[in-house]
């Protein structure tokens, strides 16, 4: 062993447990680490972000990517108190997330010192552990625990916290192994009792998401699936468990779900839920499963014990990873002569109808076509483009009309973040730099993170940056027109010109404010992007009036003022 600091010991455990990638915002309180990073600069690449919350959301998205752990450094305060945002997203993403906090030193703890505050009581409710690293000679113990916590079980955010004085302190001591995630698996007597589940129902649906899946578990997956003639929807921003081209995919089970599949769920005899949480936004609100006992068989299958039981009491509760379960599932004896069988061409017709050109056209007749907009990109990027974007109505378009082929396609927050979109699609190409990646953000959503362009530009990240413009925060404004029709207020925004405010940064820019000028200004986006290794952002000045894929402003105020 050789004397080092807790500041080198803490970057040589980071390099133990397979860290290659941070990002931060830098701060006096860690200054110590920064040092020592420095010296690991070819190991792990230092991503210097804008703002703390952008920060916490790359290493999300770098998490939800990879499939290792995103790490982040923040300042103490000011700083930690920027990256909670991200750290809740983590949280009800279930991703696998380390923050590192400085703090104040010890010698000036509990004197509410500058910037100070309690990590374990600001973060507890939103993290799988917090804790404080006062001593250097346990850095090994609490950095290694910290890994392993965040990515077992279900996993989550961690928050280790790191004094001032903690971190130049001399010691002596080992270094801990690499982490290993352990995950349960399912019992032979589990499987059992849901191939006889199974083997009873007349009209089952297969719900798919949450964290964990592998490319293996996702083909076993695969298997079980066409083996048994079982329709397939995707949970809330799960939609790339399972490829939406796929004959048995019949929709996403979410926010503005296809009432023919909200119809087929309710009416189901069996709901075999393998990986999301049933939480509000899977669920329609608590409504397509009846609480605490659901009317039809529930087979949930979480790596999450908590989980289990949480909301619905299943017929089958089964904790255990996805890799391990979906192992378990490809071995499933099929069901013979399912009589089901039949009805799957028809969900699936069902879900290619919602697909096409929607309703709302036939009340409005905007000039920029958004679902048209979405066909043209569908077309001029490649096929396994990642897709990244915020919070707002205007996720609906790709939702709803984008066809996800496969696993880490789809990067968004189910925890509704707005803000996420924009930092997540520059920590996607950062990590895959050979693959498209494209950002869909409303102009209140952009605005939050959207000066994390400057970020993009420092280390060559060539995003396409899509931002729908209504000139209002959309999603609020549906709901005042539903609640208080006619009463609008609080929602208006007045925007900059996107366009330019990216040529200032030194991206490509373009308004576009009809449908037939997007499919020239995407070919000169892509373009610029290929050749100058840049990012590019379409401003897309659309209809106020067109606020969902469903509906106009107008009737959803008319409706709601003939129900008052």
């Amino acid at each position: 062993m050789a004397t080092r600091t807790g500041a080198r010991v803490l970057v040589d455990q980071l390099l133990i447990q397979g860290v290659n990638h941070a990002f931060c915002v830098p701060g006096e309180s860690y200054i110590g680490v920064l040092d020592a990073l420095y010296d690991a600069r070819e190991m792990i690449k230092l991503i210097v972000t804008r703002h703390e919350s952008g920060a916490a959301f790359m290493a999300d998205a770098y998490a939800k990517l990879t499939g290792q752990p995103g790490v982040a450094f923040v300042t103490r305060g000011p700083g930690a108190t920027n990256a909670a945002i991200g750290i809740h997203t983590s949280f009800q993403d279930s991703t696998p997330v380390i923050l590192f906090v400085g703090q104040v030193g010890n010698d000036f703890a509990e004197r509410e010192a500058f910037q100070e505050i309690d990590y374990r009581r600001m973060f507890g409710p939103m993290t799988k552990w917090v804790a404080q690293i006062d001593h250097a000679d346990r850095v090994p113990e609490f950095v290694a625990r910290a890994f392993q916590v965040a990515t077992s079980g279900r996993p989550g955010p961690v928050v280790l916290a790191l004094p001032e004085d903690m971190q130049p302190c001399a010691v002596d001591v080992p270094d801990a192994l690499c982490h290993q995630p352990v995950q349960p698996a399912p019992s032979d007597i589990q499987m059992a009792a849901l191939r006889r589940l199974l083997g009873r129902a007349q009209r089952p649906v297969v719900v798919v998401g949450g964290p964990g899946w592998t490319e293996a578990a996702c083909d076993n997956l695969k298997r079980f699936v066409e083996a048994n003639y079982l329709p397939v929807a995707c949970a809330f921003r799960s939609q790339d468990v399972f490829d939406n081209r796929h004959p048995n995919y019949i929709g996403d089970v979410g926010i503005g779900i296809n009432p023919k599949l909200a119809q087929r769920i309710r009416e189901a005899d069996l709901v075999l839920a393998f990986g999301p949480r049933l939480g509000e936004m899977t669920t329609s609100g608590y409504t397509l499963l009846t609480a605490p006992v659901p009317d039809q068989a529930l087979v949930h299958v979480h790596a999450g014990i908590e989980e289990l039981g949480r909301v619905y009491q299943p017929s089958l509760a089964v904790n255990a990873g996805m890799p391990q379960f979906a192992a378990r599932l490809a071995m499933t004896l099929p069901v013979e002569e399912p009589p089901w069988r039949p009805t799957l061409a028809r969900a699936r017709a069902e879900f290619e109808a919602w697909q096409q050109r929607p309703a709302v056209y036939a009340h409005a007749n905007p000039t920029l076509d958004l679902w048209e907009v979405v066909q043209i990109l569908r077309r001029a990027v490649p096929g396994d483009a990642i897709i990244a974007n915020g919070a707002g109505n205007f996720s609906a378009w790709a939702h709803r009309f984008w066809r996800y082929p496969g696993l880490r396609t789809q990067l968004a927050p189910t925890a509704g973040s707005m803000g996420y979109g924009v930092p997540a699609a520059i920590a996607a190409k950062i990590a895959a730099p050979e693959r498209c990646v494209v950002a869909f953000a409303g102009d209140g959503d952009f605005l939050m993170t959207g000066h994390e362009l400057a970020t993009a530009l420092q280390y060559g990240a060539a995003v396409l940056i899509l931002v729908f413009n209504n000139s209002m925060y959309g999603t609020i404004r549906m709901h005042q027109e539903r609640e208080f029709p006619g009463r609008d207020h609080g929602t208006h925004l007045a925007n900059p010109d996107f366009a330019r405010l990216a040529e200032s940064f030194g991206a490509f820019g373009a308004t576009i404010e009809t449908t037939e000028d997007f499919g020239s200004a995407l070919a000169q986006a892509l373009s610029f992007m290929r050749e100058k290794r840049l990012p590019a952002l379409i401003e897309l000045r659309t209809d106020p009036e067109v606020i969902t894929p469903n509906a106009t402003l107008s009737a959803i105020r008319a409706t709601a003022r003939l129900n008052r």
